[in-house]
């Protein structure tokens, strides 16, 4: 359940007899033709549809991250690790003052993953998109799938009106931090891989997700 659609007294009353609760993580950075927000969006959704059934509320997703390296690409705002860290360890902190006890991180950007630092003390952090089971339904479909390319194109975060290419971009990893070369290098933004896939294939992955983050939400 989201906490948008909760007053406090209900979440005062949820409370009472748990003390979970779910952030999701997300950045708001370019994904060559998908949405700026798609991190952001991905990280709430899964979050959202994978504790829904388990009556755990769900934050609105954190928007921003660390994504200094896309500094290039316009609408890709960027902060310290030292800044994001201190963030979320106040949010933290801030709920544990509420009552709350047990968190699930549910990270969507890459560039997060110092967020595992925080991790111990009831906090579990959770990388939704590259966990065992549902990256091994990625690689299965298309092992050369990464950042911007099908495998996180889902129905919620594309762009009305857009036509993505045909075919396949061939793999091409980021080799630096320079945000100017690393957009001369990436072009339109995609580290590689099938533009489009069968939402057939796309959904695969996304149960995959739903299914292995709500696994980690039960052991928390």
């Amino acid at each position: 359940m989201r906490v948008a659609e909760l007053n406090w007294m209900q979440l005062e009353e949820y409370l009472r007899h748990d003390d979970r609760i779910v952030l999701p993580l997300g950045s708001t950075e370019q994904h060559a033709y998908l949405s700026l927000a798609t991190d952001s969006i991905l990280a709430e959704r899964v979050a959202v549809e994978a504790a829904e059934p388990l009556g755990v509320p769900v934050l609105p997703a954190l928007a921003y991250g660390i994504t200094p390296y896309f500094a290039a690409f316009p609408g890709s705002p960027s902060v310290r690790v030292e800044t994001y860290l201190s963030l979320v360890g106040e949010l933290l902190d801030s709920l544990r003052g509420q009552g709350f006890r047990r968190f699930l991180l549910v990270n969507g950007h890459g560039g997060n993953t110092p967020v595992a630092a925080l991790a111990g003390s009831g906090v579990v952090v959770h990388h939704w998109w590259n966990a065992p089971k549902t990256m091994a339904m990625v690689r299965e479909i298309d092992p050369d799938a990464s950042h911007a390319s099908w495998m996180e194109s889902f129905p919620w975060n594309r762009v009305p009106g857009v036509v993505m290419p045909a075919g396949k971009k061939a793999p091409t990893p980021r080799i630096s931090e320079d945000p100017v070369e690393v957009r001369a290098l990436l072009g339109e933004g995609s580290f590689g891989g099938y533009w489009e896939r069968p939402d057939e294939d796309v959904m695969r992955v996304w149960r995959a997700g739903v299914e292995e983050t709500r696994e980690v939400l039960l052991n928390l």
